[in-house]
């Protein structure tokens, strides 16, 4: 067995030449789609939680949907449909497959280490919380309960051993349970991304996989809930994020906050959904998430850190996984990207907007 002793320079120079001949036959309108969207993938404003940083009402009317489907939301929902369908198409390719060969050399180390990596960053994560004492697992939902800290430093600590990580999926479920208490359901469909941490310890912790179903797996459909859910909230209430504009002028780079709400919410989307689809797109969608956050964290500073700690270790181990999925390059498959965009689109804005309905007795049009 060879020595695996590569490097980033050394995977350039054995797959550069397939990469740059793949890189040439992408098609314009995904070249367009990156175009239109590069500015926004580079924008810490777009994965800043807003109701970190700003004033917000979930019971408030949300936009109506006649003020959401506009033009301009059509135009960039078929660009991004365009950039997912060729990710896709790029992955039967050599090219696909050099990337695929190229992400797994550079992320060994991270796919080796995956689990403990969720135990450091769990622990920093719930230490924070101890710390600062008043949040429950997320900086706007405050408590004045002591018992509530503490119970987070308890999470912690039994994230020290593999055996007693279930207790922690446990307290993390409580806390979640209290938040649903305390706050509503609807406010927290926000963060699925617990629950999925939550079972990813468990499942990690008993050595577990209840009908083949793998921890990473769990906690990654998780995150794109999460994500997607908070895309449509982009939509609806673009106006929580306008002080944000006027605090950081240069966050919009220039677009109408209107606009930029609506592209910033169609990236998160693209990028959620991207999360649940074949591995070399998922990857490469946790990989642009990463780099969102972490400039999201770079703008917004320590609170930004914290809050965005457990998602974007996540999107690490999804980086890292190397797991093989079978697909042939077929025409009905081809034909799935459209129509999976299309039904999860209508699905995430129909129960977002029905529940809210039928919570606050809002309008929906």
């Amino acid at each position: 067995m060879r020595q695996r002793d590569w490097t980033i320079g050394t995977i350039v120079r054995r797959e550069g030449a397939i990469v740059a001949q793949g890189l040439k036959r992408l098609p314009l309108s995904a070249g367009c789609a990156l175009v239109v969207f590069s500015n926004i993938f580079c924008s810490g404003a777009a994965n800043a939680h807003v109701k970190w940083f700003c004033g917000y009402d979930v019971a408030a009317q949300p936009r109506g949907l006649e003020d959401v489907l506009i033009t301009d939301f059509w135009l960039l929902t078929a660009f991004a449909v365009i950039a997912f369908f060729t990710g896709f198409v790029i992955e039967e390719t050599p090219l696909g497959a050099a990337l695929l060969r190229a992400i797994n050399r550079v992320t060994s180390g991270l796919r080796d280490n995956t689990e403990l990596l969720f135990r450091l960053t769990g622990g920093f994560f719930f230490v924070a919380l101890w710390t600062v004492g008043d949040f429950i697992l997320t900086p706007e939902l405050k408590t004045t309960s002591p018992a509530i800290a503490w119970l987070q430093l308890a999470i912690a600590a039994g994230l020290v051993s593999r055996r007693t990580m279930p207790l922690s999926a446990l307290g993390i479920v409580a806390l979640f349970a209290v938040a649903v208490a305390q706050y509503g359901v609807f406010h927290l469909a926000d963060y699925p991304i617990f629950l999925g941490f939550a079972a990813y310890l468990a499942l990690r912790g008993l050595q577990f996989e209840p009908f083949g179903i793998r921890a990473i797996d769990v906690v990654r459909w998780c995150a794109a809930i999460t994500l997607m859910w908070a895309s449509i909230e982009k939509w609806a209430y673009p106006q929580w994020s306008f002080p944000l504009f006027i605090e950081h002028p240069t966050l919009s780079f220039g677009y109408d906050p209107e606009y930029y709400m609506r592209a910033a919410g169609v990236v998160e989307f693209t990028l959620a959904l991207a999360l649940t689809w074949t591995p070399l797109v998922r990857r490469c969608a946790a990989i642009v998430l990463i780099a969102m956050f972490t400039s999201a964290a770079i703008q917004f500073g320590k609170l930004d850190v914290i809050g965005h700690a457990l998602i974007v270790v996540v999107m690490l181990g999804i980086v890292g996984d190397d797991a093989e999925q079978a697909h042939a390059a077929k025409l009905q498959h081809y034909l799935l990207v459209p129509i999976t965009y299309g039904v999860a689109l209508t699905l995430f804005l129909g129960v977002y907007y029905g529940t809210h309905a039928a919570l606050f007795g809002t309008r929906i049009l």
